[in-house]
């Protein structure tokens, strides 16, 4: 489990393509001072295990099913992304529960920077925007963020000058995707819902 608090920008050093799956190789000093094998680290928003760590770096195996459908699927070499370690029992909730479990791709549609912020509409798919609500929370790249606005088919968030210049967020442009995680308690109220409804009709 995550909080959607990215913890250092790394860089992708080497993609090892194996056919059905990729071992990815990211840079991360911070993240990897006290990594070790089997633990997870959120990559843009996704839960990876690391395979192996070698100094600053970390290898994890990355299963063709998450390449088609996150955006870890375009990543390159020297591509940077968001990186941070699961969380601890110490470990402050600064975010909100994130688990790591891409839930669909969006796409930047513009950005509008102001004097101390900036604001940025992001495209996501409809079986996603249904989670969402103004103020509530959804993770983009691996980023807790707050929902602003929800429209017809897309949303906005307002970004901080600290969360443009610590995440991805801060140089990704319009039609550059980016990775959706809904918040996991609006999924179990629905379901909840969803079996109550079917015992009232049968």
């Amino acid at each position: 489990m995550f909080t959607g608090i990215v913890e250092e920008l790394g860089v992708v050093e080497a993609l090892e393509d194996q056919g059905d799956a990729v071992r990815l190789t990211v840079r991360g000093p911070h993240v990897t001072v006290d990594a070790r094998l089997g633990d997870s680290i959120s990559v843009n928003g996704c839960c990876l295990t690391v395979a192996q760590k070698d100094g600053e770096t970390f290898t994890a195996d990355v299963m063709r099913e998450t390449l088609t459908k996150t955006s870890l699927g375009v990543l390159e070499i020297g591509s940077r992304v968001n990186l941070e370690r699961a969380v601890t029992p110490q470990t402050r909730l600064g975010g909100h529960i994130v688990q790591g479990h891409v839930d669909g791709t969006g796409r930047v549609v513009r950005r509008d920077p102001s004097e101390h912020w900036t604001l940025v509409e992001i495209e996501l798919p409809a079986d996603v925007a249904r989670y969402l609500v103004p103020k509530g929370s959804v993770t983009v790249d691996g980023i807790s963020l707050t929902v602003v606005g929800v429209l017809d088919a897309a949303f906005t968030v307002s970004l901080i000058p600290e969360t443009l210049a610590r995440t991805t967020l801060g140089f990704k442009e319009a039609g550059d995707p980016v990775n959706l995680e809904v918040d996991v308690i609006a999924k179990y109220v629905e379901r909840l819902l969803t079996t109550q409804d079917q015992k009232d009709d049968a």
